[in-house]
């Protein structure tokens, strides 16, 4: 029988302006994930931290938390670079989201 699934969390997105830097557009985008608990947000930042950008220019991810939110935000000089890290940011956090709740919620230490 299988263990009933709470809802995935809300997610607050947003495309900022793009920047100009030395003549070129900067892409910017940020991506806000609610948990139900600030562990359950450490938790998604310890397993999402590690992937880096596999490229070591054109683009930046930074992930930070804040309570119970992870916060995420990205820059970079194409679209098309952009749209793939976004994509697979999210693939990896469907990840982190089902694995969670197949585990249920942390016990705090």
């Amino acid at each position: 029988m299988a263990a009933a699934s709470s809802p995935p969390p809300t997610t607050a997105a947003s495309p900022t302006d793009s920047t100009v830097a030395n003549g070129a557009a900067r892409l910017r985008f940020t991506l806000n994930v609610p948990f139900p608990s600030a562990l359950e947000a450490q938790i998604a930042h310890g397993s999402l931290m590690p992937d880096a950008e596999p490229r070591k220019g054109g683009i930046s991810k930074e992930l930070r938390v804040t309570g119970n939110c992870l916060n995420v935000h990205w820059e970079a000089d194409e679209a098309r670079i952009l749209r793939v890290s976004i994509s697979t940011f999210l693939d990896l956090l469907a990840l982190v989201l089902e694995t969670m709740d197949r585990f249920g919620p942390p016990v705090p230490r």
